[in-house]
């Protein structure tokens, strides 16, 4: 195996927590503000360390620069999506989460 093979595999393995903590926030967290922002952050530094050990192992700077845009993009639309949800939340009259 080589070194380029063993970072990707580590940084795949290292998006999984992630991963695990967005979802964790989703099923968890209160309201949607908290489970919007445990799906941005952390699924969107999930995703980053994916795209990560994918440049790595990619044969060509083209797919690795492919797949960075791919990341950029999907950042933008997750963010975008998360201020129209909230906007649309805060909108109902759904107020913040706050401790009791």
């Amino acid at each position: 195996m080589e070194i380029r093979e063993l970072l990707g595999a580590l940084l795949l393995l290292a998006a999984v927590p992630f991963f695990l903590a967005g979802t964790l926030g989703l099923l968890r967290f209160p309201d949607v503000f908290c489970r919007l922002h445990a799906l941005t952050k952390a699924d969107n530094l999930g995703l980053g360390l994916v795209v990560l050990g994918l440049m790595v192992q990619a044969d060509s700077w083209q797919n690795a620069a492919r797949l960075l845009l791919v990341w950029l993009l999907v950042l933008t639309a997750g963010a975008t999506v998360a201020h129209l949800v909230a906007r649309k939340a805060l909108r109902e009259g759904k107020q913040p989460w706050r401790r009791p």
